[in-house]
Parts: structure tokens; sequence; C-alpha cells
């Protein structure tokens, strides 16, 4: 059977759709990027925040079209089918099946029923289907959250902190290095608390025996709680040559006061000083952070000390959403401070600063040298687009953009003189 596969969400989301495809190659289906030629349709969807939902929704009604030439079924998987099913099931009659994520230990009943062949193997003990690029992948090192901060849902839709075993996670990794993966990126809801469900954080650990095997070039980690980075962690990374100075880590406020309304561990102090030894350990340390802006409470002068704080601190990559109400968790009932009209002037005040602070940033980086992971290049010419360390593979924070006057081969590393810049990528030439 042809089948096209759509994944929404975040890059813990396409690791599930990876999983799912290589359980429906091994079993002798075809995955194919034509629609139009798809006998079965899947889509991974999100359902952590309001404008993802309704992508997801508008993604369910625009694959529901296909039906009217070959598809004949529609699956839908994920976050949103987990959060929503029953009323899912009510309001879309075109799916023919919803599967939330605590159903993924029994997909291969369940699929077998839907597509009514047998589908045989067990989710996650397949091999994955690498669906972007075949030399970067993500390592799910967890599954849940045990955080419970007042805004977030994800506790609710995909349950406590659950690690995966160490040893299956290096199995992994191996098979990833052994069909040419060069960088490996590390997530999880958590990452800093790698294997605390179980007792100690074990992310050092880890860190360690993934550095050690041959034929990976780097080791980067995503969603660090700014709480869990510890001066042990930084040591243990200090410590693997690979782990490059990479550091995500969303603080969501800087005020005291709603941070301890949105059930975050630490204050503005400890943020500030995570970040202080982050910089003291990792003199060139690229920092990324995620906020909240609008959230209920939120008055002129706790937006103040936030934009404050991002011009002290002058993070390299910043994220923002106005935020958005989420039934089922705390913060549903707290009294709404500012209207969505101000919402969003705050989001576009924090990202027109960070933009600024951005390409003075990279500005900065004209006349270096850097290692480049080359991700593609533009058909028809010499010009091809990668990443140095400087930017993750989520299609987030930018890219560089070069050009060679000789052939390069997609997957490999090449030294790339920086030359000029605009706001998020550089630009400048292979050195030969």
């Amino acid at each position: 059977m042809k089948i096209g596969f759509i994944s929404l969400g975040c890059s813990k989301n396409q690791v599930d759709s990876e999983r799912v495809m290589g359980l429906l190659k091994a079993n002798g289906h075809t995955l194919t990027k034509s629609l139009d030629e798809a006998s079965a349709i899947f889509v991974n969807t999100c359902g952590f925040i309001n404008p993802a939902k309704e992508e997801s929704i508008n993604t369910i009604l625009d694959m529901a079209e296909y039906k009217q030439k070959n598809l004949k079924k529609l699956i839908v998987i994920g976050c949103l089918s987990q959060r929503y099913k029953e009323d899912l099931i009510k309001e879309l009659p075109e799916v023919d099946r919803f599967i939330g994520v605590s159903e993924y230990n029994k997909l291969d009943e369940i699929l077998s029923e839907v597509l009514e062949t047998e589908i045989i193997g067990s989710y996650g003990k397949m091999e994955r289907l690498i669906s972007k690029k075949a030399h970067t992948a993500y390592l799910k090192i967890a599954e849940g959250c045990s955080n419970r901060c007042t805004y977030c849902a994800i506790p609710l839709i995909r349950g406590p902190l659950n690690s995966y075993p160490k040893a299956e996670l290096l199995l992994e990794a191996q098979h990833l290095i052994l069909r040419g993966v060069k960088e490996l990126v590390l997530i999880a809801q958590d990452t800093t608390r790698y294997m605390e469900d179980q007792g100690s954080n074990q992310l050092g650990q880890l860190l360690k025996e993934l550095n050690a095997l041959p034929g990976l070039k780097w080791i980067r980690i995503l969603y660090m709680y700014p709480n869990a980075v510890s001066k042990a962690l930084l040591m243990d990374m200090k410590a693997c040559d690979k782990v490059i100075p990479y550091f995500d880590i969303p603080i969501q406020h800087a005020d005291n006061d709603l941070l301890k309304a949105m059930a975050r561990k630490g204050t503005v102090e400890d943020i500030r000083q995570v970040i202080h030894e982050i910089r003291e350990v990792f003199p060139q340390a690229i920092l990324r952070t995620t906020l909240i802006v609008g959230f209920p409470g939120e008055i002129q002068k706790q937006f103040q000390a936030l934009l404050d704080f991002i011009q002290e601190i002058k993070f390299d990559r910043l994220g923002a959403f106005a935020y958005s109400l989420e039934e089922d968790t705390p913060a549903y009932f707290m009294k709404d401070s500012c209207s969505e009209t101000e919402k969003q002037e705050r989001l576009l005040q924090v990202m027109d600063l960070q933009a600024k602070i951005s390409e003075e940033k990279i500005k900065a980086m004209i006349g270096s040298t850097l290692d480049v992971l080359i991700d593609s290049k533009d058909r028809g010419t010499n010009t091809y687009r990668g990443r140095s360390i400087h930017y993750a593979p989520d299609q987030i924070d930018g890219e560089v953009v070069f050009t060679s006057d000789q052939a390069l081969k997609i997957g490999t590393f090449a030294k790339v003189n920086i030359s000029r810049n605009d706001e998020y990528d550089l630009y400048g030439e292979h050195q030969g």
C-alpha cells in the first residue's frame, strides 16, 4: 500500500512519526510524497497550543479532500488525538481512526485492523525511517514530563517523565551512525532530568557514552530546563569533545512572581546564575530560549523587566509565544490581565528586540571560518546551505549559505569563510 505521511509539531513528534513509518516500511508498505497516489494518509498532530491545534485540524480537513481521489484510509495520530479523541470522532467523521500516544504500544493491532492488512512488529522496536536529513537525527531520550508548569498540557497528554533505558539509546545511536548520521540531537520534554524518574540523573553519563561512539561528529542537546543545568552537568559536557556548547534553555519569563505563578522552579536570580556558569565554562556558548508574553497577571512593569533581561543576557536565539488558554491546566482559571491585541504587541516588541540582538551577534562572526555541516544544494547553482554549531536543525535558528567552486557532498563538513550576514543567516565562501 502507498502511504502518505504528514508530521506536524515538534521534533519529538517527528521521532514518533519516523517510528511509525519504520513500522509501516518493515511491513512492506511504500511511503510516498505524492499524496494523490496514497491509499492511506497519516497525520501526526500537535495539541500543545491553539495555533498548533488549528494547524492540525486544517491539515486533517485538507487531507480528507484526497478521499475524492485515491485515498481509502485517513488516520490521525499524536497529541491532538490523545487529548481530544472523543470530540474529534464526533466532529471529523472523515477520519477512519484516531490514535492517541497512549495507544502506540498496540499500534500493530490497531493498524492491522484499520489498514485491513497484517502489521507485524512493535512501535519503537523497528528501524526508524529518517524522514529529513540523513546526516542528522534526533535521539528521544525520554517521554512525558513531571515539571507540571501551570500553563502546559504536555503532562496531561504524554504523562509523567519516563526515561528510556540507556542501553536502548546507545544501540539506537549506533544504528543511526551506521546509517550515516553525523549530528545527534538529544531531545525530550526536559532532557536535563534524564533518569531522575529512576532515582538518579544520568544525562552526564549518557553523554560520555555517546561521545565514545566512533563516526559521530556533533552531539547537540535541546530542551534543557534551566534549573537542572548543574555545574556537574556542565563539566560532563566539557569533558565530551563531540558535545557542542549549544544551550536551549526555555526560561519563559524574567519576573519572580510570574515564574511562581507558572510553577517554574527557581527564580530570575537562579536563571542569571546558571547563564553565568554556562558562559564561565563555555565562553563561546550559544544560548537559545523560549518566552511566554501575556501570561495571566502580567502587567507592564513585569513585561518591561522581561525586555530588560533580554537586553542584559543577549541570547543568541529566542522564540516567544503569546499566552493562550489551555483547558485542564491550572493557568486556565487565572484571570487574564491583557487583551489579545496587547499580547501580540508585546510579542512583537520582544521579537523586534531579539532581531537586533541576533543580528549584532552574528555580525561579529564576519571574517571567521566555521565548520559547516552541509544540508542541501540549490539546484542549478554552486550555492550550498548548512549549519555551524550555532544553528539547530529544527528550522528555527537560521542557516549558513555559501558558494563553492568544487562539488561538495551533502552530509559532509566544509570550512566556510563568513563574509556577510542578515538578521539570522550567515553567508560566505567555501575554503577550498
